[in-house]
């Protein structure tokens, strides 16, 4: 029997297995991948999920019981789902450096890259290799606890400091740098990256920021302040977020909408810039304009500006 050419190449799927319109795409999926030679790894509990046990599987298609070491010797993450299993993907590819290539069945799909009524096109560029990574900036997070430094995690969107009690405004001192920018009486405090611009940042009145650009950005949450602006800092910077001693509610850390770490009064979050990208695949190369007209369904009508241009003999 002839090996084929392709069989050590290795895909891994993240599926989300709650929506059966996404499993329905992860089978189309693997067919079209085994079908081309490559090798599919799917994480235990997605496979069970979608009636593929240990042993039971095709023969190309793998099932890795250690979800947190899928990635390894995968040349790419295939993520079927929203921006949510995206952000999941990254929690398990960001220690390997495996490129994420998203397929949305969400609604904004921001990170995704292809639509579920593309599949097949995605998967003749997975075949050929026909897509380009960008590094994406994450966060290194730190909470700190009378000086101990007791939780580290990172982020891709945002870390984002939260009340943990509805009824009650969350009291912190606000920090750039090691030097004290302001008091706030607030919901939160939103830091994030170029990426978690059109995320958790943009719900809650922070600016857009390009993607190509590096820097931080710290949005407070419905302040109670005189200055409660959100501010663009340097990617070099150090970002500070105090929970006032005194204060009477607790809060909580949220790492992307996902990881919750417990704030109790005295607590300190310090982020900086991440020492490892997240690495995201793309098909095209469109402006990020288009991207942002495109997600949000932005209204352009009217614009002439090409047109003129053309007229003009200017590209």
């Amino acid at each position: 029997m002839t090996e084929h050419p392709l069989e050590d190449r290795r895909v891994l799927l993240l599926t989300h297995t709650g929506r059966e319109a996404a499993c329905e795409v992860a089978r189309e999926v693997m067919a079209g991948l085994t079908g081309q030679g490559l090798r599919v790894r799917v994480p235990a509990s997605e496979a069970a999920d979608m009636g593929l046990e240990p042993g039971s599987a095709a023969p190309l298609v793998e099932v890795a019981a250690d979800a947190s070491r899928a990635g390894e010797g995968c040349e790419l993450a295939l993520v079927i789902g929203g921006d949510g299993t995206i952000l999941r993907a990254a929690e398990i590819a960001l220690p390997t450096g495996t490129p994420i290539l998203g397929v949305n069945l969400g609604h904004v799909g921001f990170l995704a890259e292809a639509e579920h009524d593309h599949v097949a096109a995605t998967l003749q560029a997975v075949v050929d290799r026909a897509y380009a990574v960008e590094d994406r900036m994450t966060l290194d997070v730190r909470v700190y606890q009378d000086g101990t430094l007791v939780r580290s995690t990172f982020a891709l969107n945002e870390a984002s400091v939260e009340k943990a009690a509805r009824e009650r405004m969350l009291e912190v001192v606000a920090e750039v740098d090691g030097r004290p920018l302001s008091r706030w009486g607030c919901d939160g405090v939103v830091c994030a990256t170029p990426t978690g611009s059109t995320a958790y940042n943009f719900s809650a009145g922070g600016p857009v920021v390009w993607p190509d650009v590096d820097a931080l950005l710290m949005v407070p949450i419905s302040a109670h302040a005189l200055f409660a602006r959100p501010l663009v800092v340097s990617p070099e910077s150090v970002l500070a977020v105090e929970v006032l001693p005194g204060a009477q509610s607790a809060g909580v850390l949220w790492a992307d909408g996902r990881r919750a770490i417990e704030l109790p009064p005295g607590a300190r979050i310090e982020v900086r810039r991440g020492p490892s990208p997240v690495r995201l695949a793309r098909l095209h190369e469109a402006p990020f304009t288009d991207r942002l007209v495109a997600k949000f369904g932005l209204p352009v009508e009217g614009w002439r500006g090409r047109a003129e241009r053309l007229q003009r003999g200017e590209r």
